[in-house]
């Protein structure tokens, strides 16, 4: 069959099929998932932690400089993920994606974007700085967070696959990193809303989020923050 005919039979096939879903009460794997229409919905919580200037960066530094920035980024990033109970959905290039599932998500969301703040501050700035004095670079970031309904399914060909997360917070926890990295952490009301006083407020009672009007995405409304707590 010639390739042009195998790929109209197959989207004719994806678009007629009835899908299988279910309810998940974790997050899946591939494996757990067919190629055909088969999903699972969650209700879930989603964290992008984006580098910001990273194509400055390889602008201007040698590979192996850049490669050493993304890699203690995603390695800090990964860990405090897993420490607040998240699990790691993607790697892309400089950038990493989690789900939260569970009561407390929209809280370990949130703090996991805090504690990956300190970390770019009080660790890797400092680390980097100490090993490359005459280097005028400074990690920036930006993390984003939104929760709603997911639909996951399974997508690509036999042997490259991946899974796809269909849902407003995939999207918008996405959106939220391209914004100004002045601010290192931004939630949507709809995260705010459900996080717990840990979450929200500092030691000493003040809150560690600012409320915006999002514009460009209808006057939502979301919170940002440049506080970190200790990973």
């Amino acid at each position: 069959m010639a390739l042009v005919d195998d790929l109209r039979s197959t989207v004719a096939q994806i678009f007629k099929s009835s899908w299988n879903t279910r309810n998940g009460q974790m997050v899946p794997e591939s494996e757990n998932l067919k190629l055909a229409n088969d999903g699972v919905c969650l209700d879930a919580t989603v964290l992008y932690a984006d580098l910001d200037g990273s194509t400055a960066m390889v602008d201007q530094f040698k590979p192996e400089f850049s490669a050493e920035v993304y890699k203690a980024y995603l390695h800090c990033a990964a860990k405090i993920v897993r420490s607040q109970g998240g699990a790691i959905t993607a790697y892309d290039g400089d950038r990493i994606m989690a789900v939260f599932i569970g009561d407390k998500k929209n809280s370990s969301a949130a703090e996991t974007a805090l504690r990956l703040n300190y970390a770019v501050v009080k660790i890797i700035n400092p680390s980097l700085k100490a090993q490359y004095p005459k280097a005028q670079f400074v990690l920036r970031h930006v993390v984003g967070v939104d929760t709603s309904k997911l639909l996951v399914a399974r997508t690509g060909v036999r042997g490259a696959n991946d899974l796809v997360w269909v849902g407003r917070a995939a999207n918008y926890a996405a959106k939220l990193t391209s914004l100004s990295s002045h601010f290192a952490s931004r939630v949507t009301g709809a995260v705010f809303d459900r996080m717990n006083d840990k979450a929200k407020y500092a030691s000493d009672g003040r809150l560690m989020w600012e409320q915006k009007t999002w514009t460009p995405m209808n006057k939502m409304r979301i919170y940002r923050s440049t506080w970190w707590r200790t990973a």
